[in-house]
């Protein structure tokens, strides 16, 4: 998972360089590599070569501004391929700095307007149940996301549904675009309001691939949460916790920089 990890991260910077001057969310996006390497890699159950099946598990990106290491992983276990991510934020391509939905490149959710995903994921949960299919459902949402209203409503709507085949999965990086989330808008203890919410909640270091495996594959008779705590930007030193580097462009001196580092862990 590590090996994994370290090569979506160089497939990132590969994607952030190449957009050139249109920019990319390379913080955000080096935050989410280790929890989309151990969902894709060890924990969804998925078939590339059946992107329609109904009992898949399914992965709801609402911090679209993930996309680096989103499109990264879809590459890498076969649902992109390298022509798609290689005109990533170019013009006339279809893989922009947020993800549009085409289930045969596994993509199940339009990104865009934050938080819109977590409702989405309440709703597939929902559906999913009423099925009765095996299906989990999976949502990533910023920490910074979580300031809107919408997320609190969908959590609300699990709880009350015992959506116990969704998880939410929290990239706490402790910045957004305008600065830390304590100063932008403090979110306290964002453990107890999703276990006031009626969920079942675990926290963890959201670099740890072995301790996000055994949270993500969790059961529980309620609908579960799992805040990772991670560093904006992480394996890049001069990326880590800086809110600049939320949109930003990497210049090919910057990228071979950060190349060495992430290849040198």
């Amino acid at each position: 998972m590590k090996l994994f990890s370290k090569e979506l991260r160089l497939s990132a910077l590969r994607m952030a360089c190449n957009c050139g001057k249109n920019g990319s969310h390379v913080g955000s996006g080096l935050s989410a590599i280790e929890i989309m390497a151990t969902l894709y890699g060890d924990v969804m159950r998925y078939d590339v070569n059946s992107p329609y099946e109904e009992n898949r598990d399914r992965l709801v990106v609402s911090k679209g501004h993930c996309v680096l290491a989103y499109y990264s992983v879809l590459n890498k276990v076969g649902f992109l391929s390298d022509s798609d991510i290689a005109s990533f934020e170019t013009n006339g391509s279809h893989f922009h700095g947020h993800a549009m939905r085409n289930l045969e490149k596994g993509i199940e959710f339009s990104g865009g307007s934050l938080s819109m995903g977590m409702s989405f994921a309440v709703g597939q949960a929902l559906s999913c149940k009423r099925k009765g299919l095996s299906s989990r459902v999976f949502v990533l949402v910023g920490d910074g996301e979580c300031d809107e209203g919408l997320i609190w409503e969908a959590a609300m709507s699990a709880a009350h549904f015992g959506l116990n085949n969704l998880t939410v999965i929290v990239d706490r990086n402790k910045l957004q675009y305008d600065g830390p989330t304590q100063s932008v808008m403090n979110l306290f203890d964002l453990a107890v309001k999703f276990e006031a919410f009626g969920f079942d909640v675990d926290r963890v270091d959201g670099h740890d691939c072995n301790a996000l495996s055994k949270a993500l594959k969790k059961t529980s008779d309620k609908p579960i949460c799992v805040i990772a705590d991670t560093i904006k930007g992480k394996g890049v030193s001069f990326i880590e916790g800086s809110k600049e580097w939320h949109h930003h462009t990497l210049s090919q001196e910057q990228y071979e920089q950060a190349k060495k580092e992430v290849d040198f862990v």
